[in-house]
């Protein structure tokens, strides 16, 4: 678990993915979760990097989610995250793509962390640009993408 000021952040375990992918209404996003978990069983060595992420409060609401998409050979790793609406604009996702970023930097395989950011979602190129990303003139297929600068 990694904790901030005021969120908790952890990976899922089976059930509680399961779990959620159960509750989620949305169907493009019941496919994602769901390739997730099957990512999560398909290399449970690399569990962190498929998984889930949940983000809460400290105080125990559930606010939103962020993942990796797996790891490449060359030990780059790609974040994708998600506030809920009733908690956006409150600096949240800064603090969490902050804080999971960070973290993943430490490991031992990792030697580079990406982001993409839809070209109309400029708050979520905020929060990359905020959390140490630039962007690295490529597009990717949710838009640009950035690269973790440290």
């Amino acid at each position: 678990m990694i904790e901030t000021e005021r969120l908790k952040i952890y990976a899922a375990s089976k059930e509680q993915m399961e779990a959620f992918i159960a509750a989620e209404s949305m169907d493009v996003l019941k496919a994602a979760y769901t390739e997730m978990l099957n990512g999560c069983l398909a290399h449970p060595d690399q569990w962190q990097w498929y998984a889930i992420w949940m983000i809460e409060l400290k105080d125990g609401p559930h606010i939103g989610e962020l993942c990796f998409k797996g790891i490449d050979r060359a030990g780059t790793v790609e974040i994708g995250y998600g506030i809920d609406e009733a908690y956006q604009g409150s600096g949240y996702a800064t603090e969490a793509v902050t804080a999971v970023v960070h973290w993943a930097s430490e490991q031992e395989n990792v030697k580079s962390i990406e982001a993409e950011a839809e070209e109309d979602n400029a708050a979520s190129a905020r929060v990359l640009q905020k959390a140490g990303f630039v962007p690295n003139g490529k597009m990717g297929n949710e838009g640009p993408r950035y690269v973790w600068t440290g």
